[in-house]
């Protein structure tokens, strides 16, 4: 997102007009939406506007954010992603919860958040909830030391017999959070990792973590990554994606009993995995669909109803912005959703 003046210029594929995005009395943040011919300004855009303090102060106050918010998160409190996990176990769809945040100050608030999922399990458990927690690594401290986070992983991995899963987040993090996971993992199987196609180093990071017939979900990656580090085209992240997907279903069709857990949403990456699956001679209940609350619900449904494992990650918490920008940079187009939530 380019700052020209007193305005934000954003780049889409279909044209707009402008208007006020933030008025606070003292300052407007005016904005203009314009045809460019290629999506990925508009996602380095997001991605900036996901580490900008400025906007992550201002911008949760406009109504019409909080109210495009809503198609991505139920709402802020646990109670919130109960009720919709709720609604989804009628429909035969599993469900996942993180507690959005990330890069903690301080370890008392990293003691928080461990404070948080302990009471969330205890919760899910007495519901008899088919949902397990995703949590990122800087949310359990580790920027305090790799000793901090793994403790408070453990700790989370010792409360329930279902997976934690551990996020991956910035390039920055990837040696020191496959270190806590594979720590973790040696006293207890109930952990899972996700990994990020866009990042060039994956496969060699996935050869590594599978050897150990881990649980592993491959989502695409959303982060503001150099080129040295990680695909820029599409293109790229999708064919590293299916690469990804068909070396994950090998190790299961050999004999694996980790997980295989494909984080999209792309109709073709969905079908190239099913291909992929029963080329392998895998059956529905051999790997599974991992999708966002509120995106695509209709192929949520039909994938279920078709005998595929389904599962919908419900995020919740205070601490949206950054997240929230991140999920329009993985598909801008969310961002004309967001533009019609300024209409009457």
């Amino acid at each position: 997102m380019t700052k020209v003046g007193g305005s934000i210029v954003a780049y889409t594929d279909r044209k707009w007009e402008s208007g006020v995005l933030l008025g606070t009395g003292d300052v407007s943040i005016h904005f203009r939406l314009i045809h460019y011919d290629t999506l990925s300004m508009l996602r380095n855009s997001l991605l900036w506007a996901s580490t900008n303090p400025f906007l992550a102060e201002r911008l949760p106050r406009a109504r019409f954010v909080r109210r495009a918010t809503k198609r991505f998160m139920p709402g802020e409190e646990f109670r919130d992603v109960i009720k919709e996990a709720e609604r989804l176990r009628a429909q035969g769809i599993a469900s996942t919860t993180t507690l959005l945040g990330e890069n903690n100050n301080s370890l008392k608030e990293a003691d928080a958040v461990l404070g948080h999922y302990l009471t969330d399990l205890r919760l899910i458990d007495e519901l008899g909830l088919d949902m397990e927690v995703s949590v990122k690594p800087t949310q359990l401290g580790l920027d305090f030391g790799i000793k901090e986070a793994r403790s408070r992983l453990l700790e989370l991995a010792e409360a329930t017999e279902s997976i934690v899963w551990l996020d991956m987040e910035a390039s920055e993090y990837v040696d020191r959070t496959i270190d806590i996971f594979l720590s973790v993992k040696e006293q207890r199987s109930n952990v899972g990792l996700c990994v990020q196609s866009y990042l060039k180093r994956t496969p060699d990071d996935v050869a590594r973590i599978a050897s150990c017939d881990c649980s592993i979900r491959i989502v695409k990656g959303a982060y503001n990554e150099p080129e040295s580090v990680a695909f820029s085209n599409k293109k790229d992240v999708d064919r590293a994606f299916e690469d990804l997907t068909a070396t994950l279903l090998r190790g299961r069709a050999q004999g694996g009993v980790g997980r295989v857990v494909l984080g999209t949403h792309d109709p073709s990456m969905i079908g190239a995995a099913k291909h992929i699956a029963s080329d392998l001679g895998l059956t529905e209940d051999q790997y599974e669909f991992a999708m966002l609350f509120g995106i695509k619900r209709r192929e949520q449904l039909r994938l279920a109803s078709d005998g595929h494992k389904v599962r919908v990650l419900i995020s919740y918490g205070s601490a949206w912005f950054p997240w929230y920008m991140r999920r329009l940079a993985e598909r801008p187009a969310n961002l004309w959703f967001v533009a019609k939530q300024l209409l009457p």
